[in-house]
């Protein structure tokens, strides 16, 4: 029989005895973990990696052309630069974009601290604008309303994979005399009206984390069609250091010679890693269709429960998601984020929450960041949660994920 109870200051309906969550004392959906992300690696990526380490250029060989050249081909950008990490790639942007002591770059709190973090490298300060509360990208009028004398760039993350709404950032940098970055860690297989991303923005940078959807161990890019850029990005990879004549500040002296002309990072990807995503890349189309399945499944699922927002997305982008973002509405709930985690885990349904907003850091605490500046992403944060998304999930592992959400959204419904 139905009773009601109080949890906290809400009422909660309790179902059936089976219903409970595994937290209440019920049985969890499943006896072994789903966790929220996982790479899939198959043999032929394990042949393509054999093959350098028995064959190949470890370094500076080959495969490094030949994954840039299959990145442009991939997203209609002219040129590629490839790299250590995503880290590493928009550090390298930030710098060839003329990012310096005293500029200010904007970015969205939203994020992984690199994508602020790039600004600090270079001797900048990172300006957050507040997000869209109903897409989590970076909201353009934000933007406008930040830009000042000092700043020098633009850096929107595709949060999740969905675009961010490129078309008026553009031309909010252009109106100012701004680089646009876009930072796609999330982004690889998604397009924006009809075009790739990557192609899109002054210069656009990849990640290959092991959870991100195309997968190198490590590994980063940065993408361009402006040469000016390029050859900036190729100098600041690898140590400032050239062979290119034409950069050259001296007469060479032989065919050993070459020039350091800027400082410069190592931040060189392996041909290992590259060989990996190369293979990767190959799978991108199914990687891409069994997110997207997934996401439609969630989204189906979810959207039916009103103690659940389902992220919105744009019409402009055709997504495919890194990140499956599940937010609750905590009026309509008698627990909070941290319970609605907890109760998860205890179906042995392992999340995560991205992110933590970047200025909440400590380090940025010391840098004189206060709490209430992106309201909107503050509010987010408080309420989302990250549930398991990757290629490998079976049917069974989505309805488990499913039942699980159901179950504890259910149970704890707030009368």
């Amino acid at each position: 029989m139905d009773q009601t109870t109080v949890k906290g200051e809400k009422m909660i309906r309790n179902r059936q005895e089976t219903d409970k969550p595994a937290i209440e004392g019920g049985m969890p959906v499943r006896e072994t973990k789903i966790y929220y992300g996982h790479q899939y690696i198959d043999e032929a990526d394990v042949q393509a990696v054999v093959e350098v380490l028995r064959y190949g250029d470890l370094t500076c060989g080959p495969k490094i052309r030949e994954l840039e050249d299959k990145l442009c081909a991939l997203t209609g950008a002219k040129y590629a630069v490839v790299c250590s990490n995503g880290t590493a790639a928009l550090h390298i942007a930030a710098l060839s974009a003329g990012v310096g002591e005293g500029d200010e770059v904007i970015t969205t709190p939203i994020t992984f601290a690199a994508s602020a973090n790039c600004a600090l490298y270079c001797g900048a300060r990172p300006v957050f604008a507040d997000i869209d509360p109903e897409t989590y990208n970076i909201d353009p009028q934000k933007v406008e309303e930040a830009v000042t004398e000092k700043t020098k760039a633009v850096v929107a993350v595709d949060y999740t994979g969905q675009s961010a709404a490129l078309d008026p950032l553009r031309e909010i940098c252009r109106k100012h005399g701004l680089t646009l970055i876009e930072d796609g860690a999330h982004v690889i297989g998604t397009k924006y009206k009809g075009k790739a991303n990557g192609s899109i923005a002054d210069m656009t940078t990849f990640s290959f984390h092991p959870v991100k959807t195309v997968t190198g161990g490590e590994g980063g890019a940065v993408l361009t069609s402006d040469e000016s850029l390029y050859q900036k990005l190729l100098l600041y990879r690898s140590h400032g250091i050239t062979r290119n004549r034409d950069l050259m500040v001296h007469e060479p002296e032989g065919a050993w010679y070459y020039e350091q002309v800027d400082l410069g990072y190592n931040y060189r990807m392996t041909d290992i890693q590259a060989a990996l995503i190369i293979s990767q890349l190959d799978k991108l189309p199914m990687f891409s269709r069994r997110r997207k399945e997934i996401v439609a499944r969630y989204d189906e699922a979810f959207g039916r429960l009103p103690s659940l927002f389902v992220q919105r997305e744009i019409p402009e982008s055709d997504t495919t998601r890194h990140l499956y973002i599940l937010r609750i509405v905590p009026e309509k709930l008698a627990i909070d984020r941290k319970q609605f985690f907890d109760a998860l885990a205890a179906e042995n349904v392992c999340c995560n929450v991205h992110y933590i907003p970047t200025y909440f850091f400590p380090y940025y605490e010391k840098l004189g960041y206060r709490r209430g500046i992106c309201p909107n992403a503050e509010k987010l944060y408080e309420e989302i949660i990250s549930l398991p998304l990757y290629y490998a999930m079976t049917d069974e592992d989505v309805e488990s994920v499913i039942r699980a959400v159901t179950k504890i959204a259910e149970y704890y419904a707030a009368e």
